[in-house]
C-alpha cells in the first residue's frame, strides 16, 4: 500500500511557528541526482581510457554540479586551462542522460503533498541551470506543483548569494522572513541566512564540504526525511 500524508497539527517545532512557505534545494535535499551525475563525468573518464571513478566516492560532489564532478573525478578546478571545454562535455553528456537513475529521496513526494495538503505552498531553488533543472523536475513529477523554480542562472548571483532565495519568496508572495530553507549544503544555509529566511540543514544529503552539517548555523538540522517530515508536522499513515 502506498503511505500517505497526513497532518498533526500546527508545525512543531515553534521557531517554525510562522511558516508561510518551504523552499528546498534539488539535488541532494529533494531528489538524489549523483547517479547520473556520477555516470556523466565517468563517461568522460571512459572515453580517455580511464576507470571509473565509484559512485560512493563521487557523491559527497554532486551537490557542486559540473565543478564538483569535474574535481571529484578529474583533480581541476575552474582556474584549470582545459575546465572550460571539459565542463562543456560534462554538462553534454548529463543533459543527454538527464533522469535515468535520479529519484526522489524516501519520504520526499508525501512530504511535499502534506505542505500542499496544509496549505502552505513550497518551491525549489538550485544552482543548478534552468536548461537542466526545468526539464528534471518535470520527469520527476514535481512540475505541476512547485509554486516557483529558480535555477542557477535565473538571477545575476547563484547561492550562496540571496537573490534566488529572495526572487522565490517574490515568485510566491510572501515576506522571506515568512519562509524556511531546506538545503544539504554550506552555501543553501548561507543564502538562507542572508535572505532571512530559517533554515535546515538536510545532514542526509550530499554535503560536500569540511565543515559538518551540525556547524552551518542553521535553524534546525534533520538527518533523515522522516525527520524533515516530523518537523513541519507531516506524519506517513
Amino acid at each position: 500500500m502506498t503511505a500517505t500524508a497526513s497532518l498533526t497539527g500546527p508545525i512543531p517545532a515553534a521557531v517554525f511557528a510562522t511558516c508561510r512557505a518551504v523552499l528546498f534545494d534539488l539535488d541532494g535535499t529533494i531528489a538524489d541526482t549523483a547517479p547520473d551525475l556520477a555516470a556523466a563525468v565517468n563517461k568522460m573518464r571512459r572515453g580517455r581510457g580511464l576507470p571509473e571513478v565509484p559512485l560512493q566516492r563521487l557523491r559527497p560532489f554532486a551537490s557542486a554540479g559540473a565543478r564538483g564532478l569535474l574535481g571529484g573525478a578529474f583533480g581541476i578546478g575552474p582556474q584549470d586551462p582545459d575546465f572550460s571545454a571539459m565542463r562543456a562535455e560534462f554538462l553534454a553528456n548529463y543533459e543527454a542522460d538527464l533522469c535515468v537513475d535520479t529519484t526522489l529521496f524516501d519520504g520526499m513526494r508525501p512530504l511535499l503533498d502534506g505542505l500542499s495538503a496544509r496549505g502552505i505552498p513550497w518551491g525549489i531553488v538550485t544552482n543548478k541551470v534552468e536548461r537542466l533543472a526545468l526539464p528534471l523536475i518535470a520527469r520527476l513529477g514535481l512540475a505541476a506543483d512547485t509554486g516557483c523554480v529558480i535555477g542557477g542562472d535565473t538571477t545575476p548571483h547563484p547561492k550562496p548569494h540571496p537573490a534566488p532565495l529572495l526572487l522565490a519568496a517574490q515568485r510566491l508572495g510572501i515576506a522571506p522572513t515568512s519562509a524556511v530553507y531546506v538545503g544539504d549544503d554550506l552555501r543553501d544555509i548561507d543564502a538562507g541566512k542572508a535572505a532571512g529566511m530559517l533554515t535546515v540543514a538536510a545532514a542526509y544529503g550530499y554535503c560536500g564540504n569540511d565543515v559538518a552539517p551540525f556547524d552551518w548555523g542553521a535553524d534546525h538540522v534533520v538527518e533523515t526525511t522522516t525527520e524533515l517530515q516530523c518537523l513541519f508536522g507531516i506524519v506517513l499513515e
